[in-house]
């Protein structure tokens, strides 16, 4: 889609098309190239980068450390990062705990907490999920007991990505257990090197490990490190959720998916023409990009209503439900392009100095990226979930 921009946003466009190519880590961007897993060290490099140009959270306030800009400039970024292929920055803080503290937090907890997610001295994970907790979340076990000027929090979560490398982590917890289902949970900040935690690794079903299980027993954590009002939780956790459920619309890096498909279209053969020219093959990316650009446009719709003051509403379940969706069907798509490639995918193939991936570069990921994109319309509150909300919020069913 083209968009009408002003000077100044042309200007913008190529500060920031300029930045990203000259600061980006060339060895970051080989390492993905040759599906190499990711140490934390990787994850942290460029997130350093943008901290330290002061653009490592567009949407935060100028007061706690955001770059000011418009929605316009945020619209921008997101397409320059994509457009580069950069690794995103984990959202856990920035996008997740962050804005959390810096609405429902006290000057202490802001002070203490901010600076160092903008820094990436502290790595978040997310404890939301738990075994018999997913999308009916509401009805999470895991518990907190007042003990003097402490909690003492038992139970167990479950997803929780990369907390295996997680500072500190934000959980929500029963703190009233008589009280309904939404109604006795609150907001802790837990660090994770507390005596009582446990993290098990969970490895996908592409072979890495993503995600965990992480066991709580007798974990003490100080009230001070409670967000918001005790039993007052679940207005943390929607305000959280709905942020989570725009962002993960993902649109930019799904328009490069888009590209990247046509870009192996073009390459695999069907029959003595390239697969772009099927017309088959052809009317998936037609439509594929049609419904990106109608989810593009709501996307806007919402950034804008942002600006002018409105936080996300229904629209961030929409954004989620078609932005999962079109992701799931570009990874899809995808696959079948690589065609037989893609079939004979096992990880750690060959032994030392002979082991090679299969078929061409741009096939290596197509497997486990399409196996991993099998969650995204599940985390976040699952697509099912999103549609009750839907049908409530708009419909009033």
């Amino acid at each position: 889609m083209d968009l009408e921009f002003s000077p100044e946003d042309v200007a913008f466009r190529e500060e920031a098309r300029r930045f990203i190519a000259e600061n980006y880590p060339p060895e970051l961007r080989a390492k993905i190239a040759d599906a190499e897993e990711l140490a934390k060290e990787d994850y942290l490099k460029w997130h350093r980068i943008l901290a330290k140009k002061g653009w490592v959270a567009p949407a935060w306030p100028k007061e706690y450390g955001g770059p000011a800009w418009t929605t316009t400039q945020r619209f921008i970024w997101s397409e320059e990062l994509a457009r580069a292929d950069t690794l995103p920055i984990l959202p856990f803080g920035i996008n997740m705990v962050g804005p959390v503290i810096y609405t429902f937090g006290t000057a202490e907890q802001k002070a203490r907490f901010l600076p160092r997610i903008l820094s990436g001295e502290d790595w978040w994970c997310q404890g939301y999920s738990e075994p018999g907790a997913g999308s009916d979340l509401a009805s999470l076990r895991t518990r907190a007991v007042r003990d003097g000027d402490h909690y003492v929090v038992n139970g167990q979560k479950t997803w929780t990505t990369l907390a295996q490398h997680a500072d500190w982590g934000f959980c929500l917890v029963r703190t009233d257990p008589d009280a309904k289902a939404q109604e006795g949970i609150s907001f802790l900040l837990i660090d994770m090197k507390s005596p009582g935690i446990t993290v098990r690794p969970i490895i996908t079903l592409g072979g890495e490990h993503e995600v965990n299980e992480v066991w709580l027993e007798d974990v003490r954590v100080p009230i001070d490190q409670r967000i918001y009002e005790e039993n007052k939780g679940w207005t943390c956790a929607k305000f959280l959720l709905a942020h989570e459920r725009t962002g993960i619309a993902g649109v930019a890096r799904s328009k490069r998916g888009v590209e990247r498909i046509k870009t192996i279209a073009r390459t695999e053969m069907d029959g003595d023409k390239p697969l772009l020219a099927n017309p088959f093959f052809k009317r998936k990316v037609a439509e594929l990009e049609i419904d990106l650009t109608a989810l593009e446009y709501t996307e806007l719709r919402t950034l804008a209503s942002e600006a002018s003051g409105r936080g996300p509403g229904p629209e961030s379940s929409l954004l989620k439900i078609k932005g999962t969706e079109i992701q799931q069907r570009i990874t899809e798509l995808a696959l079948e392009a690589v065609g037989h490639y893609g079939a004979p995918y096992f990880r750690g193939f060959g032994e030392g100095d002979n082991e090679h991936p299969i078929g061409p570069d741009y096939a290596h990921r197509a497997a486990p990226t399409y196996f991993n994109g099998r969650k995204t319309s599940i985390y976040g509150g699952s697509n099912e979930i999103q549609r009750n909300i839907i049908a409530k919020m708009v419909l009033g069913l």
